[in-house]
């Protein structure tokens, strides 16, 4: 199975509308026609000869016996509810493959909206009530999430906006839904009002057109015995409402007024007509649908609900976006602006309300096959060992960028420093001398300036070596789902903490080999090296002159290592000698010497803690993946 493509299908109370959007392509979602139109009343007809007929072919066909507007609800076990749903669904769906506007079978993907209040189990009522109609790929989302995609890829979002919170407010014909996305997260958090619909507005200018008709009488007797003319007379009214709200200045006097027009007969005439003064009663008028309050009241007590709700949780929208075909309402735009206001809210009517639901539930669909198989490729990639390797492979890299930095500090640190007081003096025998470059060595590499030194060549080693193999497995991922390589890239964000999660090097990396490392060189070389200026010939007649020649004499018949340890322990060179034949030349080029014994002496105790390096790899390895989980996760929402 193969899903080509993802069809919007956004079936409203009062209009449905179509789009389809390619799944390999980021191109915008095109909107599909039904009967030569984007936007179709929410109508089905039965005619006897032509069977099942939708939107105004329904509403203007001769011989329709039978005629249904409005019909979207709430699931519920009325079986003509569920008949009339299924029917409507299945009979656009056979003209879409009819026309081979669609795909069709296991290629094509539905997305159906649904009000944001919805509970989740309703969704799953509608979403099996709808697959009954033969399409089995079909999710049912909010329309609210694909009033946020669409905004988001038609650019009416920007990108520093997406990271703060939106407030969407859709004025559907039937409901009237408020949703909070914030953070980048996909899923809303919704709160709305199931009844609160623009549809009561045309009643209310349905049930006014009666009362003051002449033929009062007649027509509840022929809407009574022909619902379908009832139903045309309603439309009329809707059409009326939105002549008015997108001609509301036109309209403003006395004398003018928006228009509807039904026939039932000859004789019998339904026309609907609002001005201003006319619409401003029947937005005041009690109705019984909403506790007999105004439809403009209940719609402001809604808004002022939202922002109470909003404001317990200490959030300040930074963009209140309106869409649904009832947002053209002018007056709706007022009160969201009087209740938000700017600049701490920026008012954004979309400006395409009829159409902007199904082109998002389009780029919902798309959206969330591409987010699942990006995800399942960095997952893939995770689950490899792939990044387990690629650090191996570069731990001698980072060995060698620790030991020269390591050995240049523990000289100057440990060995200058100690070598310096024992030239001033302030230390009396080699042995003493032996014993404090030792405090000072242990002390400095358990100390803040060994792990700063640790944390800055770890830093180093991770842009330098794994960032690039690192965005050689993840770059050609990024490439395949059109989003920029720098989304799974960690150039500017890394953290010492990550690369060397926890590992101080007097506690791991080095914990073993700290005391190897302060006997054989610190202890060994460096005072090799000052036992060797007293062999071969510099302090030895000044020690002579001293302690006698006997003393030395008898000193060189011992052993190397005998002579060496009777040196340190016992010889106690005056302070006027230490100065005059250990200059501050001669420590330098000690410390030189000692260098590269000291840095083989490192190299080599770091490779051979192969434990503290198992360690390492794997924090960096675990490391690595909650980091690419979280941009993962930042990373969906550029997804087109």
């Amino acid at each position: 199975m193969e899903i080509l493509e993802t069809i919007g299908f956004d079936l409203g109370h009062g209009e449905t509308a179509v789009a389809k959007a390619i799944v390999e392509s980021i191109e915008p979602p095109q909107m599909l026609e039904i009967n030569n139109r984007k936007n179709q009343i929410t109508a089905l007809g039965w005619h006897p000869r032509l069977g099942y007929l939708v939107g105004e072919q329904a509403l203007i066909q001769a011989g329709v016996t039978q005629l249904t507007i409005s019909f979207k609800q709430k699931p519920n076990n009325d079986p003509k509810y569920q008949e009339t749903i299924s029917t409507f669904v299945a009979t656009y769906y056979r003209l879409l493959k009819e026309s081979k506007q669609i795909e069709g079978g296991e290629n094509t993907y539905f997305y159906v909206g649904c009000p944001s209040g919805w509970s989740v189990s309703d969704r799953a009522e509608y979403q099996k009530l709808l697959q009954s109609a033969g399409i089995e790929l079909l999710n049912v989302v909010p329309e609210s999430r694909a009033a946020f995609m669409q905004a988001k890829e038609a650019g009416k979002l920007e990108y520093e906006k997406l990271l703060s919170s939106v407030l969407i407010v859709d004025i559907g014909s039937s409901t009237t839904d408020f949703t909070l996305v914030k953070s980048l997260q996909e899923i809303p958090i919704d709160f709305g009002s199931n009844t609160l619909g623009a549809s009561l507005i045309d009643k209310a200018i349905f049930e006014r057109t009666l009362a003051q008709h002449e033929q009062k009488a007649l027509l509840e007797k022929v809407f009574a015995e022909y619902p379908h003319h009832q139903a045309r007379c309603e439309l009329a009214c809707r059409k009326t409402k939105e002549d008015y709200f997108s001609n509301e200045q036109l309209y403003s006097d006395a004398q003018s007024f928006a228009r509807g027009f039904e026939s039932i007969n000859e004789q019998i005439y339904f026309i609907p007509q609002v001005n201003k003064l006319i619409m401003e009663e029947i937005l005041q008028q009690p109705l019984p649908a909403l506790g007999q309050k105004s439809w403009m009241q209940t719609f402001r007590d809604a808004v002022i609900e939202a922002k109470e709700k909003l404001d317990k949780q200490g959030i300040v929208p930074k963009i209140l976006l309106m869409t649904g075909g009832a947002s053209r309402m002018k007056f709706t735009h007022q009160i969201c602006q009087e209740i938000f206001p700017e600049p701490e809210t920026l008012l954004r009517p979309d400006p395409e309300p009829e159409r902007c639901i199904a082109l998002g539930l389009a780029r919902v669909g798309r959206w969330d096959l591409r987010a699942t198989a990006f995800k399942q490729e960095v997952n893939k990639l995770v689950e490899s060992n792939k990044l387990k390797e690629l650090i191996e492979r570069h731990i001698p890299e980072l060995i060698e960028l620790l030991t020269k930095p390591l050995a240049n500090s523990l000289i100057e640190n440990a060995v200058r420093p100690g070598i310096k007081d024992w030239q001033k003096n302030k230390i009396k025998t080699l042995a003493d001398l032996e014993t404090s470059m030792k405090g000072r060595a242990e002390e400095w590499l358990q100390g803040n300036i060994a792990q700063q030194i640790i944390n800055t060549q770890c830093i180093s080693w991770f842009n330098n070596k794994i960032q690039p193999d690192l965005a050689a497995q993840t770059d050609p991922i990024c490439r395949k789902f059109q989003i920029p390589r720098s989304s799974l890239r960690f150039e500017d964000s890394i953290d010492p903490a990550f690369v060397n999660p926890e590992l101080r090097i007097g506690d791991a990396i080095l914990a073993d080999t700290v005391a190897f490392i302060v006997n054989v060189v610190i202890g060994g070389g460096t005072l090799a090296s000052i036992i060797t200026l007293i062999l071969t010939g510099h302090f030895t007649w000044p020690i002579a002159l001293v302690y006698g020649a006997s003393v030395m004499a008898a000193g060189m018949e011992l052993n190397r290592k005998g002579v060496q340890e009777a040196i340190k322990t016992n010889v106690d060179v005056p302070g006027w000698l230490r100065s005059s034949f250990l200059s501050d030349k001669k420590i330098d080029d000690m410390c030189e010497q000692i260098k590269p014994e000291l840095e083989k002496v490192l190299r080599e105790q770091l490779t051979a803690n192969q434990e503290a390096f198992d360690q390492l790899i794997a924090k960096v390895e675990q490391g690595l993946e909650k980091a690419l989980s979280i941009k993962v996760q930042e990373a969906i929402i550029l997804i087109q």
